[in-house]
């Protein structure tokens, strides 16, 4: 069983910096993709970053000269360092992995979720 477990969120003023971890646990091997989406209340789910295993990064716009993800492979964490808030960074965060597990049949690839983590920015 795969778990990955989110911290790092909180409250911070605007201009701020938060940095967010996302480790995996269990049985998930040859991590492909980390990435970190968001949701603010009322709004879709958005990808803000990802990162794959070759280190290749995008951004979405909104965020891109602000914000940093970075991966530890040997740790299984991704993190997001975030610069320069803004109240419209206000979102529940949501890391997403994606990589190799085995069950009895063998490797199969899987997608995982973490819980969340709020950040909120206040103006």
């Amino acid at each position: 069983q795969v778990q990955l477990v989110e911290s790092g969120g909180g409250l911070v003023q605007a201009g701020g910096s938060l940095r967010l971890s996302c480790t995996a646990s269990g049985n998930i091997f040859r991590i492909s993709t980390m990435a970190w989406h968001r949701q603010a209340p009322g709004k879709q789910r958005e990808l803000v970053a990802h990162i794959t295993s070759g280190g290749s990064i995008e951004y979405v716009d909104s965020v891109k000269g602000r914000f940093t993800i970075s991966r530890d492979n040997a740790l299984k964490t991704v993190y997001l360092q975030m610069n320069s808030l803004k109240p419209e960074d206000t979102a529940v965060y949501y890391c997403n992995v994606r990589g190799t597990v085995y069950n009895a049949r063998g490797p199969y690839e899987a997608t995982y979720w973490g819980q969340g983590t709020q950040v909120t920015v206040s103006s």
